[in-house]
């Protein structure tokens, strides 16, 4: 009886949350146009940056803004490179445009890129996890900004993770562009109230005033499921992988493959080892060279492991409001324990040096859980100060 009325509360959530009217702060152009008309504009964008179905550039463009040049994050302007690949800069063939990529060597502005720009444009959909590196790119625009006295315009997006917060908050020496700040791997907040926050709390490395304006959305609130138009990355296909990212991307630094290179990554996790476990939910894929991924691993062997979910209603279910680590405690026991499980990414990952050692101690989900209530209830604190809709507590 408890499992029918669960089904029949997150139907109704979800089934609530997509008939609500959210209008991204992008398509709210008559309350940014005028501080664009005569200026010289730069955007940080890439194949999400949409108003219907054209880009941002292709719209403004056509409202006669002077825009003289791209920037784009890890994945390019097109949004097809894998993750961690450099990503050349180059020139749009569409428009003539230079774009810049600010991914590799090149992660923040220079000032001979913002030299001929009065203002800059940031409208990239994020999906409200630590390690997923726009916030990061946010971060180095807004230091650049300010350094070279640049107007900053934040065009705000919903989160699909909004509706939580979890994870434990990342510990300064592990510090990275996949975690810059103290906060915990979900922090529950749009690109609009980040900014807010890391120039209240003062973690923008800078002299300078960042001059930010945030265009919110209207109709959201944080306590929504969202369904992004657009894949925001080549392996977040769906919603459903958006939604399991947070519990599974933990996996990129261990030996367990996430899906890449098959129809869904981040959907499912195996590893060609896993055969032999005795598990009657236990599926099996075989990676392959595609887009977004060129050589994922184990690529061509077949791999077994698991599918949490595979509907937007599951993935609800098995989150509920909590990082979930039975995947990787399960996967842990699968490979025997044994130290090579892990890599020395994995605490970038997890921005703590405690995961790996309660994993190896054999401690369960809800005491890992509990060791991170601290941190989080802390960060809780400062997250509302920055809010810019209704919370979901």
């Amino acid at each position: 009886m408890q499992k029918i009325l669960l089904s029949v509360l997150l139907a109704w959530f979800i089934s609530s949350s997509a008939f609500a009217t959210i209008t991204p702060g992008a398509h709210r152009l008559p309350d940014y146009l005028p501080l664009l008309k005569g200026k010289r504009v730069a955007l940080l964008i890439n194949q999400t940056s949409r108003i219907g179905d054209e880009n941002l550039l292709d719209v403004l463009r056509a409202q006669n803004v002077n825009v003289v040049r791209i920037f784009v994050p890890e994945h390019g302007f097109r949004g097809t490179a894998d993750a961690g690949a450099h990503v050349a800069s180059g020139t749009d063939a569409h428009t003539g445009l230079p774009v810049i990529s600010l991914y590799g060597a090149h992660k923040k502005p220079k000032a001979d890129d913002l030299k001929d720009v009065d203002l800059v444009v940031y409208d990239l959909q994020d999906v409200g996890v630590r390690f997923y590196t726009y916030i990061s790119s946010l971060e180095y625009l807004m230091e650049a900004c300010a350094e070279n006295n640049k107007q900053l315009l934040v065009l705000d997006r919903p989160n699909p993770n909004g509706f939580y917060v979890d994870g434990p908050v990342l510990e300064p020496k592990y510090k990275s562009f996949v975690g810059m700040q103290p906060i915990p791997i979900v922090y529950g907040m749009t690109v609009g109230e980040y900014a807010k926050m890391l120039i209240g709390e003062k973690w923008v490395k800078s002299s300078g005033t960042v001059q930010l304006t945030v265009i919110s959305c209207t109709g959201y609130d944080h306590k929504m499921t969202y369904v992004l138009p657009v894949p925001p990355s080549p392996n977040l296909k769906s919603p459903v992988a958006v939604l399991l990212y947070p519990s599974l991307c933990l996996f990129e630094g261990t030996v367990v493959s996430v899906g890449r290179g098959t129809d869904k990554p981040f959907q499912v996790w195996g590893h060609p080892s896993f055969k032999t476990a005795l598990d009657s939910k236990r599926i099996s894929f075989t990676p392959q060279p595609v887009t977004g991924a060129s050589a994922p691993l184990y690529s061509g062997l077949v791999c077994y492991g698991q599918q949490p979910a595979q509907t937007v209603l599951e993935a609800k279910a098995f989150i509920g409001s909590h990082i979930r680590l039975q995947p990787l405690l399960t996967a842990y026991t699968w490979c025997g324990a044994k130290p090579t499980f892990f890599n020395a990414f994995f605490e970038k990952l997890s921005g703590t040096g405690g995961l790996r050692e309660q994993v190896a101690q054999g401690q369960t989900e809800a005491q890992i859980h509990d060791s991170w209530k601290p941190g989080v209830n802390a960060f809780k604190k400062i997250r509302k100060k920055y809010l810019l809709y209704p919370d979901f507590e």
